[in-house]
């Protein structure tokens, strides 16, 4: 492109013939792929491809979802079971899938809905798995049943691996500040590994076919524990000097005997661990930089001690090795699909690989071993200088080389060849990363180093648009800018930078007069091209706030990369290439208006953004006629034509200077760019004094490990001597053990002579209870017997009283009407006074028998009361509630008797009432009387003075003879015994003695339920008496009132003069 003569159509003739050339080769076999979509389950693959597939691969599967915004879901971790024929694979939604490989299969399992960070089968129950999520939690799941079977929680960091045991009762978790052994039975903790924060973990996993755990931490040191005990059973000693390799991955072969690690170089260190010795250093290929994993390939026929061995290296490739011979077998991947992680099965069939793209490679081993589809071999030649070898690296050093490689169990005897390399001590990426040029984003640039060990094809290209001119290596599109011509012209980049730099001085032109900003003046001309042939559609853009940055610099910064394929883009540039500079702004403008149809229908910024960014279903060749369409239509007032250069090619010589922007701007972020150079150089310049310094620290180091060492040795002489003291501990312990069982078993035996001969008492005791319970019951039947037979002589002599009381009655009714016709014939002028004198002695001699009845009955209350209590002292409270038991049984016999006495006292009730009516109707009549005579009475007090001390003297002979015949009474029957008492009380109570309401009920609830059984007969007996009492004294009561009114008759009251009561 440095001639004139070549004319634009020549360039891209130039270009449309390197893409074809790049896009050669679609004769081989199709790769079966397999969209999950939106499914839940299916199958795998429609047709298994055969050993022919496509460089060994079975079927790619993606994960998709479907829609406006369509996207494809990254699977990030994949596990083998125990029998090679299901795959667990996790995607960063939480998706967990299982993959059926002989079946054809495969099936959701679990939506975690986090991103998993490490996978693994249960070895013992088939069906479980571990999964360990991005909130450091573990999670058992069951595949058939899909229910969350345990969770487990511990971790402070994200879960790197999870390793299971051989017996599969117990799993190791590991993260980047401690371990955890985990009991898969009870799933409980069993114990943790903590280390300081300055160390850090690497990995932690069981050996195959072994009770040892391997312990690898950052500082390079590997420690084997015993898994019972977790006693330590040896360190790996330090590598050879000479060999620095910080250890990141690890593998162990099936057996358990040699043990490999790698990290950030291209040697792997292959250890012996029955001789805890490094029996060989091997040397990857010169583009391995790092190694990011390591993994063996199992064989049926190798007895567990593999050869093969995959190790996948910063380039995102995995190459297969033969460890033994050093020869390369072949490899999986490449540059454009890069294998982020891979897994192998148990039984060597199959590899699983997670791909760069976020894809799931399934690879047949059969397929990749066989000579057709092997690989060309890697051209890369290692320098020689045995010179400077130290002798025990020599020793150990072996490259691995190229050529026709065979599996160790084919060997046919051909010679191996190897060749002793020097170990680069001095050799860091970080001193190549120096060398860069100065102009370039170093940060963005050293993260891609540090990936893949080398600058990409495109970041060549970048490095010399930056040398050529300063603008380029702080404008951000140009990547995007180069990236198509880097994918044509990827084998030949001086072609690519020439043809970058004619496109960036031709059809670039004023972009970077605005810079670090967009090219807003041409822009402006997209701008006012589009608004004279389209004004609705622009008009529909500015009513939705979308400017040209939006609608036609992501079109231009690309140049059409992004929304054409392969073919519609050198098909285009065919015509850009073959056309004035300004077609290339035309092309944009025709982009915009064929599409109008869809962009009318968008009303949000994220779709426009969304339409001008991905591919759109639109015919490149009407695109195309319409960019010739408005080439010749638009004015020539806006047409860039006139604001653009013609077509200039590259001067011959030396690269045209370009200056076209703000120069005082990239010369500001050049000279940042140099102090942070001159930074990194000083920082670089104290890290190499402080490797210095580490290094003598590691002598140190090294001799106070000698000196601890020894003191290891001491102290497990001296454990060895704790051991055999606690083994005899044990033993006395053991014995003291069984004779604590003798003592059990003699102090059971005596527990059970005591528990018989508890019973035997037990059973005496209930026989005494028994003959107890039926002496009381015939104590009781006696007792009621003899109760009846006294209520029945009560009876007869309340008959015998009643009879007597009736002959006194009559007796004393004559003695009265006697002694009122006496008085009545003597006493003519004191009626009223004596009429007066009859009612207060009506009301006394009432107030006495009131007062003699709730006397008879509070002393029959508290007669009864201490009588319970008396008895209820007697009886013991252990044997009561069986008395009571026993009493139960005449329930009905005493219903009926309570129903005769409710009965009774209902009767008694009535009566009680119509006395109580009676007289308080006499009362009253009494009252009004008294109120009549009141004023007669107050006159003639004064005439009463005389009259009133006779009155007193006869009612006090009367109430003398009243209380001299009831002593006599007494005397006779008994029954009055209480009016003695009431002598005595009369002088001190007299006339203003408070009524007491009387009761002549008697409350049953208040006895007790042992009492009320022994007590019936004699209450009811009691009542009936009390009854008789009443009656007779309304009776004699009824007998006053009738021999009064007579009285009155005969004698009616005189009037006498006014008197009053004196004390």
């Amino acid at each position: 492109m440095r001639a004139a003569s070549p004319a634009a159509a020549a360039v891209g003739g130039a270009l449309r013939g390197g893409g074809e050339r790049g896009s050669g080769g679609g004769g081989g076999p199709r790769m079966e792929s397999s969209d999950l979509g939106g499914r839940q389950q299916g199958p795998i693959w429609h047709r298994k491809p055969g050993p022919a597939a496509r460089r060994g691969v079975i079927v790619n599967i993606i994960h998709s979802v479907k829609g406006y915004h369509s996207k494809t879901i990254r699977f990030l971790n994949v596990a083998f079971d125990s029998s090679g024929d299901s795959l667990l694979a996790g995607d960063h939604q939480g998706n967990i899938y299982v993959f059926d490989l002989n079946g054809n299969r495969f099936n959701l399992v679990q939506r975690t809905m986090q991103a998993c960070t490490a996978l693994a089968f249960n070895l013992r129950r088939k069906t479980e798995f571990l999964v360990a999520l991005a909130d450091y939690s573990i999670k058992c799941f069951d595949i058939e049943t899909k229910e969350l079977v345990s969770w487990m929680r511990g971790h402070d960091s994200s879960v790197s691996s999870i390793s299971v045991h051989g017996s599969g009762r117990y799993a190791i978790t590991t993260s980047t500040d401690t371990a955890q052994l985990w009991d898969l039975d009870t799933f409980q903790r069993k114990r943790k590994l903590n280390v300081r924060q300055s160390v850090g973990i690497q990995k932690v996993f069981f050996l195959p076919l072994s009770n040892t755990i391997l312990s690898c931490f950052k500082d390079n040191s590997v420690f084997a524990w015993e898994f019972d005990t977790l006693r330590c059973k040896y360190q790996l000693p330090t590598p050879v000097e000479g060999s620095v390799l910080l250890y990141k991955v690890f593998a162990v072969t099936r057996d358990g005997r040699i043990f490999v690690a790698g990290g950030k170089s291209n040697h792997l260190h292959l250890w012996c661990l029955e001789s805890k010795q490094l029996i060989r250093i091997i040397q990857m290929p010169a583009k391995v930089r790092a190694v990011r994993h390591l993994e063996f390939l199992p064989d049926s026929f190798d007895g567990g001690s593999n050869q093969v061995l995959g190790v996948l290296s910063q380039d995102n490739i995995m190459r297969f090795i033969n460890i033994e011979t050093c020869k390369l077998l072949f490899d999986i991947g490449s540059h454009e699909e890069g294998i982020s992680t891979a897994a192998i099965s148990p039984n060597g069939r199959y590899i699983a690989s997670v791909m760069e793209n976020g894809s799931l490679n399934l690879y047949s081993v059969q397929a990749l071993t066989q000579e057709g589809n092997k690989p060309p071999p890697p051209m890369f030649k290692a320098v020689e200088d045995s010179s400077k070898c130290t002798s025990e690296a020599n020793k150990l050093t072996m490259r691995v080389t190229s050529g026709r490689s065979e599996w160790p169990w084919k060997s046919k005897g051909s010679k191996i060849q190897t060749r002793l390399l020097k170990l680069q001590v001095n050799t860091s990426l970080e001193n190549k990363e120096n060398k860069l040029p100065g102009g370039l984003n170093k940060k963005r640039l050293r993260a891609l180093l540090k990936g893949f060990g080398e600058y990409p094809a495109k970041y060549r290209t970048l490095s010399a648009l930056a040398h050529w001119s300063a603008i380029f290596a702080e404008t951000p599109y140009i990547p995007l800018l180069a990236f198509p011509f880097v994918k044509l012209f990827q084998n030949n980049q001086l072609i690519c930078f020439e043809v970058v730099a004619t496109v960036v001085v031709n059809f670039c032109q004023h972009w970077f007069e605005y810079f670090p900003n967009p090219p807003v003046n041409v822009l402006s001309m997209l701008e006012n091209v589009l608004a004279h042939h389209d004004k609705e559609l622009l008009q529909h853009l500015i009513t939705y706030s979308v400017t040209s940055q939006v609608y036609a610099w992501p079109l231009l910064e690309t140049l059409f990369s992004e929304v054409l394929t392969r073919e519609e883009w050198l098909k285009v540039f065919d015509n850009i290439f073959s056309n004035h500079p300004s077609y290339f702004l035309m092309i944009v403008v025709a982009y915009i208006i064929c599409s109008r149809a869809p962009l009318l229908h968008c009303n949000q910024t994220a779709d426009f953004e969304y339409f001008f960014h991905h591919r759109n279903n639109l015919d490149i060749n009407v695109v195309i006629k319409e960019a010739y369409h408005l080439m010749e239509a638009t004015p020539p007032d806006i047409h860039p034509q006139h604001m653009l250069d013609d077509f200039i090619p590259l001067t011959k010589g030396q690269y045209p200077v370009f200056n076209k922007y703000p120069k005082f701007i990239v010369d500001y972020q050049t000279q940042e760019w140099e102090r942070i150079r001159q930074d990194e150089i000083e920082y670089l310049r104290e890290r190499q004094l402080a490797h210095e310094l580490e290094a003598k620290a590691q002598e140190r180091k090294a001799e106070d490990e000698a000196w601890y060492r020894k003191q290891e040795l001491l102290r497990e002489a001296e454990e060895q001597k704790r051991k055999m003291l606690l083994e005899e501990e044990e033993k006395l312990v053991e014995q003291r053990q069984r004779l604590a069982a003798v003592k059990r078993e003699m102090k059971v035996k005596e527990l059970q002579f005591l528990d018989a001969s508890r019973r035997r008492f037990l059973k005496y005791q209930q026989d005494q209870h028994q003959m107890e319970l039926k002496r009381l019951d015939d104590e009781i039947a006696r007792k009621v017997s003899m109760r009846e037979q006294e209520t029945a002589a009560t009876v007869q002599d309340v008959e015998v009283r009643r009879m007597e009381l009736e002959s006194q009655r009559q007796l004393f009714e004559q003695h009265l009407i006697k002694d009122q016709e006496a008085v009545t014939q003597e006493m003519k002028e004191e009626v009223d006074a004596r009429r007066r004198k009859v009612d207060l002695e009506d009301h006394l001699v009432q107030r006495l028998m009131e007062i003699d009845r709730e006397e008879k009955q509070k002393a029959q209350i508290v007669a009864e009361e201490n009588l319970a209590k008396a008895e209820q002292k007697c009886i013991d409270t252990d044997w009561r509630l069986q008395v009571l038991h026993k009493l139960r049984r005449d329930d009905q016999d005493r219903e009926k008797r309570y129903e005769e006495i409710a009965k009774l006292l209902h009767d008694n009730r009535v009566k009680e009432a119509e006395l109580l009516k009676a007289m308080r109707e006499a009362e009253e009549k009494k009252w009004e009387e008294v109120t009549q005579k009141k004023a007669q009475l107050e006159e003639e007090q004064k005439a009463a003075a005389a009259a009133d001390e006779y009155r007193k003297w006869f009612l006090e002979d009367k109430m003398n003879d009243a209380l001299e015949m009831a002593e006599k009474l007494q005397s006779e029957d008994g029954y009055f015994e209480r009016l003695r008492d009431l002598k005595a009380r009369r002088t001190e109570r007299g006339i203003e003695l408070q009524q007491v309401p009387r009761s002549g009920n008697v409350c049953l609830n208040d006895l007790s339920a042992s009492e009320s059984s022994s007590h019936m007969s004699l209450g009811r007996r009691r009542e009936e008496l009390a009854c008789q009492e009443r009656e007779l004294m309304a009776e004699v009561r009824r007998l006053r009132q009738k021999l009064t009114s007579r009285a009155r008759t005969r004698h009616p009251p005189t009037r006498f003069p006014a008197t009053k009561w004196t004390p």
